[in-house]
């Protein structure tokens, strides 16, 4: 894959730029101070917690016209949500209220240096969500549908959606399809998890996985050249290797960049960040190295604040790292490496 070939992946492969489209449940998100117990602490703050609504607000930010489809309940924690995620400026006019099922929940609770998430979602709206999704007229002008292994978790008329916008040929899809593993052990039944999400992430254009979940997964000696032996078919893997490095196969190279180096307050909604990074990186041209490099400065925003959704650099700065050269980036980044995996409860 050379540099144009990756940004072709990103455009779509029939070489139409336009918006991207991301879909998936965001909930209303209910969380302790950084420090503080679930158990005794007095106030609770309410934020929005989603992977796909993260990265369309990331590529928001980073200024990409993006849609987000999902469904919520017709209640206060679904209008909350949409608030927030419109506010970001994502398109939100696709997102179905739904009077019969409610909105859903999660709770963080700060366990030392990771966060176990309860989830609330059973019968949520979001989860009676299927393949007529793929119907919304945002997807005839789309450069990237975005789509996670969350979704495919979440009920069987989610995952039928899903495998229904991976089904179409990679050759005859009019856009390209991004998929991130995000393996989510909770959501799943027993001994389903691994053959699901390695098919479904081997029929997609661009697939992200944190090395750790591939072990998890798929055999806990993986090392990235492993997880590319599992998912040959992307035309671009991104293997994300906790506070070490992030790898990319394509289908013609390579590339290797460092993690950024960063304070971590809450590494939950970083692998989404980084995921936006990437894509945005793509969609611009300038090549992989500058798309990764792109990905971390992003990942590094989630990691610096609780909610799911962090400030970015100024533009300045984000150029300023971009434009390193490369010994310069690996001694930036080389200062305190962090991690970029999501941050997912295990």
């Amino acid at each position: 894959m050379d540099l144009e070939d990756a940004r072709a992946v990103a455009v779509g492969v029939g070489g139409r730029e336009g918006a991207v489209v991301c879909i998936g449940e965001t909930m209303a998100a209910l969380a302790p101070a950084p420090s503080a117990s679930l158990e005794s602490a007095d106030d609770l703050r309410v934020s929005v917690a989603g992977a796909e609504s993260n990265v369309a607000m990331y590529l928001a930010d980073l200024g990409i016209p993006v849609s987000w489809l999902s469904a919520v309940g017709d209640d206060a924690l679904g209008r909350r949500v949409l608030a927030e995620v419109g506010a970001a400026g994502v398109d939100v006019g696709g997102v179905r209220r739904d009077p019969g099922r409610r909105t859903g929940l999660l709770v963080k609770e700060p366990t030392g240096s990771r966060t176990r998430v309860h989830y609330y979602r059973g019968n949520s709206a979001a989860s009676a969500m299927g393949p007529d999704v793929l119907d919304d007229d945002r997807l005839r002008s789309a450069s990237v549908l975005h789509l996670t292994g969350v979704t495919a978790a979440l009920s069987p008329s989610c995952r039928s959606l899903v495998a229904a916008a991976l089904a179409v040929p990679a050759d005859q899809r009019p856009y390209a399809i991004s998929f991130d593993v995000n393996h989510r052990p909770a959501l799943w039944p027993p001994d389903t998890a691994a053959t699901v999400l390695r098919d479904l992430a081997d029929r997609a254009d661009i697939t992200f996985v944190g090395l750790d979940e591939a072990q998890d997964l798929w055999g806990a000696d993986l090392e990235p050249a492993g997880v590319r032996r599992l998912l040959p078919r992307p035309r671009l893997l991104v293997v994300k290797d906790g506070g070490h490095a992030v790898s990319a196969f394509g289908t013609e190279g390579t590339w290797t960049v460092p993690a950024l180096g960063t304070d971590v307050v809450e590494p939950v909604g970083a692998g989404d960040a980084f995921a936006a990074g990437v894509l945005t990186g793509l969609l611009r041209g300038g090549g992989m190295e500058r798309a990764l490099r792109l990905g971390h400065i992003t990942a590094a925003s989630a990691l610096k604040v609780t909610a799911d959704h962090g400030p970015l650099p100024d533009s300045a700065r984000i150029e300023r790292l971009l434009a390193l050269p490369a010994d310069e980036w690996a001694a930036e980044a080389g200062q305190l490496a962090v991690p970029v995996r999501d941050g997912a409860p295990r």
